[in-house]
């Protein structure tokens, strides 16, 4: 995502910008949907879907003349990722990464099964994943063990809705 920083902020610092990527949450439109269900003019929504284009938020398909525009899910999220907190800590060698997680937030943990959850970090509830240098692991975090400097990022899996399915008997 090289949309640059500015170009980001820009794309996100209109409502009206947010309420067309809202509505694109709901899957692929034409700027005269997008226009329509927002209700500004079709020209109003072309030059806002340009600053989104930009800031690669959206990507718009072409289909002989008919243009769909869709969101860029994977951009929004790694946009979101910018404000994660950083935090540095020294451990020794062979330190689990439960402990390194002690060291810098309240964790809660529950035994489940013959494995370990984080069930809350800093008073947030919820399922945790982690990844170090980039890699899923499959240890818990009681397990995984640091042997060389490593990035660590930890996770909170957020309810985000993929599919919302309306299911209607037929009557």
């Amino acid at each position: 995502m090289n949309g640059g920083g500015e170009n980001l902020f820009k794309a996100v610092s209109s409502d009206t910008r947010l309420s067309i990527l809202e509505s694109l949450s709901e899957g692929e439109k034409h700027i005269s949907g997008i226009a329509r269900e927002i209700g500004i003019s079709v020209p109003v929504a072309a030059k806002h879907v340009k600053i989104l284009e930009k800031a690669e938020l959206i990507e718009r398909k072409k289909f002989g003349n008919t243009h769909m525009i869709g969101i860029k899910l994977n951009n929004v999220y790694s946009f979101l990722d910018r404000f994660a907190e950083n935090r540095t800590l020294e451990v020794e060698k062979g330190t689990n990464l439960l402990e390194a997680l002690k060291s810098v937030a309240a964790v809660e943990v529950r035994k489940m099964g013959d494995r370990v959850k984080v069930v809350s970090t800093d008073g947030e509830e919820g399922f945790y994943v982690y990844e170090v240098d980039g890699k899923l692991s499959d240890k818990t975090v009681d397990e995984y063990e640091f042997y060389e400097d490593s990035v660590v990022e930890w996770k909170k899996l957020i309810p985000v809705t993929k599919k919302r399915l309306f299911v209607n008997i037929r009557r």
